[in-house]
């Protein structure tokens, strides 16, 4: 494998699912086993500088050619699970949001014209046709950890590295899936017994139909990613987000509506940091 560029892309944040090989239909579970014994696997930094550098050429490639055949490998009680990349249908799917985003057309159509867009639009639908269910293992989320996803997580659960000259530092939590399963529902409950509606169970229906997809004894895990890359100094280590929305859940379900508004307060202040980098980007 090529040497990998070491320029650090700081903003983007995963939510992973991990299934046990058993779960990939031949012949992929052959090319995973096999995979998964190479001495060295990228990393997610690679597949972002992989993205970014598909952008430079004229016209810029918005979606890879042909699918990665990459993925994220790891070991739970003495069994191999994988997170394929799926970086090409992760970028359909990221290209078909990016009208409804923030960003200005006119900056949008200077990264990614529009003749891009709409080829790539088209190569989806096509590809769809042959690939209903396809569904990536993968979510990423940019200058934020979406609140839906500390649901799925217990900050006993948190794993912390506070890294070295040499190595990042690391935040990250993984769960069995049954458990992330388990938080969602009980969650909704307890949103849909304390407001009509909202994002926040807008967003827990999706990731929770989205979990379903999977295996029930898959691995799911939050990564922070490059987010590590760009909270201020100690910030990283006295982050306890998860804890934060379950301690704020836990509060509307008895009806402790000012210890939830607390809660809520935490959040935002600790993201604020982040949400200004994102606007000076």
């Amino acid at each position: 494998m090529p040497k990998e560029s070491s320029v650090i892309v700081p903003y983007a944040a995963y939510l992973r699912v991990y299934e046990p090989l058993a779960a990939f239909p031949e012949p992929e579970r052959t090319h995973w086993a096999a995979y998964a014994r190479r001495p060295e696997l990228p990393t997610y930094q690679d597949e972002l500088r992989r993205s970014l550098a598909d952008l430079v050429p004229t016209p810029p490639v918005g979606v890879p050619v042909h699918e990665s055949g990459d993925a994220f490998v790891t070991e739970v009680d003495g069994v191999l699970c994988v997170c394929p990349w799926r970086t090409r249908l992760r970028g359909w799917l990221a290209l078909a949001e990016l009208d409804g985003d923030e960003l200005p057309r006119s900056v949008l159509d200077a990264a990614l014209p529009e003749v891009v867009r709409l080829q790539a639009a088209q190569d989806h639908e096509r590809w769809l046709e042959r690939n209903p269910d396809a569904r990536p293992w993968i979510r990423t989320a940019v200058w934020q950890v979406p609140i839906n996803w500390f649901v799925l997580i217990s900050d006993a659960e948190r794993e912390y590295g506070k890294g070295t000259a040499e190595v990042a530092p690391v935040l990250r939590y993984r769960t069995p899936m049954v458990q992330a399963r388990r938080r969602v529902a009980r969650s909704l409950r307890t949103l849909k017994d304390a407001m009509d509606e909202g994002p926040l169970i807008d967003g827990l229906l999706d990731v929770g139909r989205w979990l379903e997809e999977f295996h029930p004894r898959s691995l799911v895990e939050l990564d922070y990613g490059g987010l590590v890359h760009v909270l201020p100094a100690g910030a990283l280590e006295s982050d306890h987000s998860a804890k934060d929305v379950a301690e704020g859940i836990e509060a509307l379900r008895i009806g402790d509506g000012a210890a939830a508004g607390e809660a809520y307060a935490r959040l935002v202040e600790r993201w604020r940091s982040v949400r200004d980098r994102r606007s000076a980007n």
